[in-house]
C-alpha cells in the first residue's frame, strides 16, 4: 500500500465517486481502477494524496463491506 503517491501521479485515470454520495459534497472518496492497483482520494482533496492498494485487496475491502453492510 503507498499512501504517499500524490494525484499527478494517478492524474491519468478515471475517477468515479459513489452514487450514494450526494451533491453537496460531505464525507465523499473517489476510486479509480489503475491496471495493477486501486486508487483512492478524497473527493474534497483531488490534488492531495492518493491511496494505492493492490485489486486483490481492494477487491477484498469491497467484499468485507458487503458483508457488513447485508448486501
Amino acid at each position: 500500500m503507498n499512501n504517499a503517491e500524490s494525484s499527478t501521479v494517478a492524474s491519468g485515470l478515471a475517477w468515479f465517486k459513489s452514487s450514494y454520495s450526494g451533491t453537496e459534497g460531505g464525507q465523499c472518496v473517489e476510486v479509480a481502477a489503475g491496471t495493477a492497483a486501486v486508487h483512492v482520494r478524497d473527493s474534497k482533496a483531488v490534488v492531495g494524496p492518493v491511496l494505492t492498494v493492490s485489486r486483490e485487496a481492494w477487491a477484498g475491502f469491497v467484499g468485507s463491506a458487503a458483508l457488513e453492510s447485508g448486501v
